[in-house]
């Protein structure tokens, strides 16, 4: 769930008074079962509105940054950990902040693109069983999502750290950071 602010409840406010607007001139219709319908269309499309300006609203109105984000590798346990500031820069509060971290593997990367990155040939008994005798597949994208701050306030800023495994068959990783403030 979002906090809200007064941007939210001036939106859905308007949002409100169409849906009544469009009620009331639903109910003006002589035909019933079509009054019904309108109904039906004006309360769909009020709730769409709803759902999506909220999300636009909290798009342009909670605004994360990160800071000193660093990222260490655990040899011993075949783990990595990201760890930093996460700073509310925007004028509102901030619910709950989720962090999302993308690895991809060296071929994508660094431009070494081949064939068998993409395409992995398969037969027919594939899909019944492991194939023959053939290793496992080996994804070279890994994305995880980790919530690394709650309530947090204007102006506030809070020390993070988080922990996933890591592919041991990966080398030369991108990684890919994006923040999000609901």
């Amino acid at each position: 769930m979002t906090l809200f602010n007064y941007w939210h409840y001036i939106v859905l406010s308007l949002i409100f008074l169409v849906m009544i607007g469009g009620i009331v001139g639903a109910l003006k219709q002589k035909n019933r079962k079509l009054a019904y319908s309108m109904m039906f269309s004006v309360v769909l499309i009020s709730l769409f509105m709803a759902v999506f300006s909220v999300i636009i609203v909290d798009k342009y109105t909670k605004k994360v940054e990160l800071h000193k984000v660093r990222n260490k590798r655990l040899l011993s346990t075949e783990e990595i950990s990201y760890y930093g500031l996460v700073d509310n820069v925007g004028k509102f509060p901030i619910g709950k902040v989720t962090l999302e971290i993308k690895l991809v593997n060296r071929g994508h990367a660094t431009g070494n693109v081949k064939g068998g990155n993409f395409y992995k040939p398969s037969g027919f008994l594939d899909f019944f069983s492991g194939g023959f005798g053939m290793s496992p597949h080996k994804p070279q994208t890994v994305t995880k999502k980790f919530v690394i701050a709650r309530n947090l306030k204007p102006g506030e800023a809070k020390a993070f750290r988080v922990y996933f495994k890591y592919p041991p068959y990966f080398s030369s990783t991108a990684e890919f950071l994006k923040v999000y403030g609901h």
